[in-house]
């Protein structure tokens, strides 16, 4: 993130590729994918992403790039729940690995239940 720039303050496409590791033109791709990831544009079509549109590319970045979804599992996602899951912390010992894979394994149960 934008050391100079507050958390609710607009971010450029440039900061928030930069912020997500990501080159612009996937920031761009995802609006085509995701009708909820919509920026602000002004003059020349450069694009604002506020606080929520920020949020909502964290979300979107952390279920395809770490949590292994396909853009059409999270398009699925963001249309059921309106979000993406929440990213799983890193658990600190072996006993809260088994635990947080043990989550993980129902919340895949209950995903494949449901579809």
């Amino acid at each position: 993130m934008a050391a100079d720039k507050s958390e609710g303050a607009f971010r450029t496409i440039g900061e928030l590729a930069a912020d997500l590791g990501l080159p612009q033109h996937i920031l761009r791709y995802w609006e085509t994918r995701f009708p909820q990831l919509r920026p602000l544009t002004r003059a020349g079509n450069r694009r604002y992403y506020r606080p929520e549109d920020v949020a909502l590319a964290r979300r979107i970045d952390q279920a395809l790039n770490r949590d292994g979804y396909t853009i059409k599992g999270v398009q699925k996602l963001l249309a059921d729940k309106g979000a993406a899951p929440a990213p799983v912390s890193a658990p600190a010992s072996g006993g809260d690995m088994l635990a947080a894979l043990a989550r993980i394994r129902d919340q895949l149960k209950a995903a494949l239940a449901e579809g």
